[in-house]
């Protein structure tokens, strides 16, 4: 299927949400404190006893986390984060000694970008548009 295929679910009138990306962790209360601290994300939920997911919000942001001790996490971004002052986030990330995966810069598909880990070694892609 290809995107001007008209078997798409926009043409039978399917509209998309909110998409939350799930991310693995190994230890909830370092997550937790790493988005929270770091990256000003809220806890809006959880869930289990003991707690094995939570929900963070920050602005249009939300984030599911979801505790496995034995994650290992993959060489690929877990999920594609947009802002609106790239270099601020950067800056802040840079000062609290976030790992920078991929460092700043301008790519040819039109948007200011990096990459970050968390704790676990997730890695988060940042945007700006140009």
């Amino acid at each position: 299927m290809t995107e001007s295929s008209p078997d798409t679910a926009a043409d039978h009138g399917v509209r998309f949400g909110r998409m939350a990306p799930g991310i693995t962790v190994r230890d909830l209360d370092r997550a937790l404190a790493f988005y929270r601290d770091i990256l000003g994300f809220t806890k809006t939920f959880q869930n289990g006893d003991p707690v094995g997911f939570m929900i963070l919000k920050r602005d249009a942001a939300e984030l599911h986390l979801n505790l496995q001790r034995d994650h290992k996490a993959g060489l690929h971004n877990v999920a594609h984060l947009m802002v609106d002052d790239i270099d601020a986030l950067h800056a802040r990330c840079q000062a609290n000694g976030v790992r920078i995966i991929k460092g700043m810069r301008d790519q040819e598909y039109g948007l200011r970008a990096f990459v970050f880990a968390d704790p676990d070694g997730n890695r988060i892609d940042v945007g700006q548009r140009l």
